[in-house]
């Protein structure tokens, strides 16, 4: 059993949490004590992890790094990053940094000395080209890709993660992990783990054979969008056939590693915007929280935060907000929301073998179904209903009553 089996993270974007300027500066602002502040919050919350979006220096939104041995400046200095997670660690809560190596800021010096010695030379090899030029990450011209498959990449990225787990976090997200492959991969993230053993390393993947990128990368985990996708779809489309295909998917992926699940993160529209019906949200709380896989919850979601990301400059904006200085600064209006989500984390610690159970459907209709969980000694039957009637749903405990719009654990 894995530490990480028991933790759920608290997955916050630090440069909108603090409300940072929207451009690198060139001096120090030392907000990383607003975080700090919430580190109580988290605990009470129920949660135990915190799952960090970019905190090293970079020109823009912090996925174009300009130094990955550097904390932002509009998040303050080593020293505040450093008082951040003793204090973490003070509360037992593990830290996941976001690794941005997929790619680079187009004004990194790695892509400088690239551009000055050319796609043929040492430095040249560090990028990848598109004839004489340096190819953009998704066609960003200003995100450069990297080259993975470089040795001298290799090391470097392999001693920026050991840098910062030699300093106490706990593990790395690496973003756009699909970029270069599950391939690119694998030495970096065998190297990393014969110097930590306990590091947990997460690769965000949107599709794809899901497995198969984590036996031939070697990370940990993978982030769960198939899961993300249905929860809210299912939902919306009243159509829990979709869901119960899906979960047929998930229970193979949580048999052969721990997926992360979630219903929001700092690229997608928040979850109490993406459901037509309001009343659905108890529902996709219950799914990320009461099945098997790792639970992340995005800031503000155990708020009833919303906001939706668009297209075009700023589209992030209403999903990466800025937070109160502390957690008394919230609104009244997130109360009901946040005791559901405390409820459901207690129900998750009070059965911690739901990281690891076995899942199947016991039945289904278009707006009501019931999941049944095998740990083996215990077994529960997760019960959700989106009608505007009560149903009754089978259970490996006996018959389950389900209210409208709500979910049961029996």
């Amino acid at each position: 059993m894995s530490w990480t089996d028991g933790t759920i993270w608290w997955h916050c974007y630090p440069l909108g949490f603090v409300g940072a300027e929207r451009e690198a500066i060139d001096h120090v602002e030392h907000r990383l004590w607003r975080l700090t502040n919430w580190l109580d919050y988290v605990i009470e919350l129920g949660a135990n992890g915190l799952l960090l979006g970019p905190v090293f220096a970079s020109r823009t939104h912090g996925y174009d790094t300009l130094d990955h041995y550097r904390i932002d400046p509009r998040l303050g200095d080593s020293a505040d990053f450093a008082e951040l997670v003793g204090q973490a660690k003070r509360r037992g809560i593990r830290v996941l940094l976001d690794g941005v190596f997929n790619h680079v800021s187009h004004e990194h010096e790695i892509v400088r000395r690239a551009l000055d010695g050319g796609p043929r030379s040492e430095a040249g090899s560090w990028i990848r080209w598109v004839g004489e030029y340096p190819r953009g990450f998704e066609g960003n011209l200003d995100l450069v890709e990297l080259n993975l498959d470089h040795p001298a990449v290799q090391d470097y990225v392999v001693d920026v993660m050991n840098h910062w787990l030699d300093l106490g976090i706990d593990g790395w997200r690496l973003d756009a992990a699909y970029a270069p492959g599950p391939d690119a991969w694998r030495p970096i993230v065998a190297r990393v783990r014969a110097a930590h053993a306990d590091a947990w390393i997460l690769g965000e993947v949107i599709h794809g054979d899901y497995p198969d990128f984590v036996a031939r990368s070697g990370v940990d985990s993978l982030t769960e969008y198939e899961l993300w996708k249905a929860v809210w779809s299912s939902l919306n489309d009243r159509n829990f056939h979709e869901l119960a295909w899906t979960l047929g998917r998930h229970a193979q992926f949580a048999g052969r590693f721990r997926p992360l699940n979630f219903i929001g993160n700092h690229d997608t529209t928040r979850i109490a915007t993406k459901l037509t019906d309001p009343r659905d949200l108890p529902l996709a709380h219950a799914l990320l929280l009461l099945l098997p896989g790792v639970p992340s919850i995005y800031a503000g979601d155990e708020q009833g935060f919303t906001g939706e990301k668009t297209d075009g400059p700023g589209g992030d904006d209403a999903v990466r907000p800025a937070f109160p200085e502390d957690p008394s600064g919230l609104a009244e209006f997130g109360r009901q929301t946040y005791e559901l989500e405390r409820r459901l984390i207690h129900l998750r610690r009070t059965h911690p073998w739901l990281a690891w159970a076995g899942m199947s459907v016991g039945a289904v209709t278009s707006d009501a179904i019931a999941i049944d969980l095998d740990g083996g000694a215990q077994r529960l039957t997760l019960g959700l209903n989106a009608a505007d009637e009560p149903v009754d749903l089978p259970g490996v405990n006996g018959p389950l009553r389900v209210g409208p719009h709500a979910w049961v654990l029996g």
